[in-house]
């Protein structure tokens, strides 16, 4: 187990260094097109029938995000300014999930239905975790709700997968039968999401890898009883 923690934490830091370095590199290819992450972003959404979400832009790198509660697609300054195929590849995958909102998509729903629990979660299972494994040979009461919890996080970050993906899907066939970009710029755009979408990947193994631990740790109490 030990082993697969290692392997899966280099895979993360693998992932993050080559996705990173991903747009670095694409950032610095304008596109033809001249269209920054802002303007294909409203386009998008104009494209999709959507005029009541607004595009900003937002501090920090990588931190693009769709907020539904609000309805604003959040863009990092290099996305929103950006005129390169790595950022209209993110702006138009960021309003994917405006278009995932606006459609009602199925895995979007169970995600937004999730997050409630996920926030309550989030906050009490580090010590409930901790409670269980300091107590669990007196009692595995603890342990058996702080490994149900964290199997829900586990299911999320799982659903989390479709959700992305589809963002992503919606994004590039925008981008290209939209002529955003050119067909070599589309790949660019491709590659970039591809490895944007390999740190969701990589956190569901975690998580998985992490609940099957806490599992072990359970049945192997449970087996002493």
């Amino acid at each position: 187990m030990f082993a697969l923690f290692i392997i899966i934490f280099i895979a993360s830091s693998g992932v993050s260094w080559v996705l990173k370095s991903k747009f670095t590199k694409y950032s610095q290819t304008p596109l033809k097109s001249n269209l920054s992450g802002k303007e294909v972003a409203e386009m998008m959404l104009r494209d999709n029938g959507i005029f009541d979400v607004k595009v900003i832009s937002v501090d920090g790198q990588l931190t693009d995000h769709y907020n539904p509660s609000d309805k604003t697609v959040n863009l990092s300054n290099e996305v929103f300014y950006g005129r390169n195929a790595a950022a209209v590849a993110v702006a138009a995958h960021e309003v994917g999930h405006a278009v995932q909102h606006s459609v009602a998509y199925t895995w979007l729903n169970f995600r937004s239905a999730m997050v409630p629990m996920l926030s309550v979660t989030s906050r009490y299972l580090s010590i409930l975790i901790l409670i269980g494994i300091l107590v669990m040979e007196t009692t595995p009461l603890p342990l058996m709700l702080g490994v149900g919890l964290f199997a829900f996080t586990t299911v999320f970050s799982f659903i989390t997968l479709p959700v992305e993906f589809d963002a992503s899907a919606r994004g590039l066939k925008f981008i290209s039968t939209k002529g955003v970009v050119t067909s070599s710029e589309y790949a660019l755009s491709k590659d970039a999401l591809q490895w944007a979408a390999m740190t969701y990947v990589v956190a569901a193994l975690g998580s998985l890898a992490t609940l099957l631990y806490y599992a072990s740790l359970l049945m192997g109490r449970r087996g002493d009883d």
